[in-house]
């Protein structure tokens, strides 16, 4: 009879030893070696004939390290079955302890020494605390409705050509080739083309260009056109070189100048924007816009909401972890081996994700979230829908076959399914705390301190 002992290691993590006789292990070697005989395909033999010495001698080691192996294993679940022990991963032969060699001719008592990393039991102290937080409104100021707007006008405008380069506002397209001091082009130059507003290229070089028409060239340095604050971005984009570039020659080609012309604002442009309202004058066109923007403030806010939630609950919430376990399964458990020194780089979020996957394993079991798969079709049905500018009452014959083959896609629906749940668990969690509501500008907003470094202070 199997016996398993157990011992502890560390902070959760404990050693389990299975020792086996040999009554655990043998009947199944031999019975596997009986199945292997009856159907071994070896060169000259029937099959189902070959002789059980044969088969033996050709399998017997393999297959009685297995199933050694395997009986170990069974014996370990049930024993983790039946303490109840809720473990990470998978539990991993101890290294130090290779068991005995295993040889089919001598069959004794084998011990296993296996690693177990045990999930902790813990209290969410944040919500038992009942802590507060700020739910942030933006308030949407007519500034920000008329800058909407502006940009609205300039998105939709269109491009005319001028004579001349003139004004900042000028779009300047253009080309830059790698060439010689005196303009010859390089025969295997690469040719960059690039589009841009006038005032946003170097300052010497906005001089430069000022009074030059569409065919004209020049030859430019970056670092003699550029300041230093400058010549990054410039190498960056439009040259897409590293610093070695700084002190080339480049011939630049002005292929044609043009002026954005914003659109007016009329009953036209209204119909671009909104399709499917109705939108008459000015007015209405801005409270439309208006509306947008606060649906977007509304989304960014509630994003900040529950990064907070989030941030505090995993920062807030003490308990232990049995580390040395953990850090050997990310080095040996993944699909490829990691080496020491990178466990180390990447342990830090490993275990921020870990601990939130711990407590939002037990949130949802607590407050009992679930998803059912109506749902989850229910909103599959209505972001198409959406994606296609039609309300989730309006009828679709196609969307049938097109539910039937997203049934078949696991990765969507899955995703789906997660998306749901933990939406409905931070709606749950926003009733858990004290929430106060605050309205900021959108400049305060943006100013707000981030909500990880807020609460990254336990460490």
């Amino acid at each position: 009879m199997a016996t398993v002992t157990r011992e502890n290691m560390g902070t959760l993590h404990d050693k389990v030893t299975v020792k086996l006789v040999k009554e655990d292990y043998l009947p199944s070697f031999e019975k596997t070696l009986k199945q292997y005989a009856k159907s071994a395909n070896v060169p000259g033999f029937r099959k189902g004939m070959v002789p059980a010495g044969m088969v033996r001698k050709m399998y017997g080691q393999a297959v009685f390290s297995d199933e050694v192996v395997r009986a170990a294993g069974q014996k370990l679940e049930d024993y983790l079955k039946g303490e109840q022990l809720a473990i990470f991963a998978q539990p991993m032969i101890l290294p130090n302890e290779a068991p005995t060699r295993l040889d089919m001719n001598t069959t004794n008592d084998v011990d296993f020494s296996f690693e177990i990393g045990i999930k902790p039991d813990f209290e969410i102290t944040p919500l038992k605390e009942k802590t507060s937080l700020t739910k942030y409104t933006v308030s949407i100021g007519d500034k920000m409705v008329d800058d909407e707007v502006e940009r609205v006008k300039r998105k939709y405008g269109k491009v005319e050509d001028q004579e001349m380069v003139s004004s900042k506002d000028d779009i300047i397209y253009c080309t830059y080739e790698n060439c010689d001091a005196d303009g010859k082009v390089y025969p295997d130059a690469h040719m960059v083309e690039d589009t841009v507003l006038l005032e946003k290229m170097p300052v010497q070089l906005q001089e430069m260009l000022k009074g030059k028409k569409a065919q004209d060239t020049l030859v430019i340095r970056p670092m003699d056109v550029c300041t230093a604050d400058e010549l990054e971005a410039f190498l960056k984009d439009p040259l897409k070189r590293g610093p070695e570039a700084g002190s080339l020659h480049y011939k630049l080609t002005i292929t044609k100048v043009g002026l954005l012309i914003p659109r007016e604002l009329d009953g036209e442009l209204y119909a671009q924007v909104f399709p499917n309202a109705d939108v008459n004058d000015e007015a209405a066109f801005k409270e439309m816009i208006r509306k947008e923007l606060s649906r977007e403030f509304e989304r960014v806010a509630k994003d900040r909401l529950q990064n907070e939630i989030y941030e505090l609950l995993v920062h807030n919430t003490h308990f232990s972890l049995p580390v040395p376990f953990l850090k050997r399964w990310m080095m040996e458990g993944g699909e490829k081996p990691k080496g020491a020194m990178e466990v180390e780089q990447e342990y830090g979020s490993f275990e921020h994700q870990l601990r939130w996957t711990l407590i939002s394993d037990k949130l949802i079991h607590d407050l009992g979230i679930s998803v059912t798969r109506d749902e989850v079709n229910f909103d599959i049905k209505k972001r198409v829908l959406e994606y296609f500018g039609m309300n989730a009452d309006e009828d679709a014959p196609w969307m049938d076959s097109y539910m039937t083959k997203v049934a078949k896609d696991e990765k969507t629906i899955d995703e789906t399914y997660r998306r749901l749940l933990f939406e409905k668990l931070f709606m749950q969690l926003e009733t858990q705390f004290h929430l106060s509501e605050k309205e900021v500008s959108e400049e305060e907003f943006f100013k707000l301190p981030d909500a990880h470094a807020a609460h990254h202070h336990h460490h």
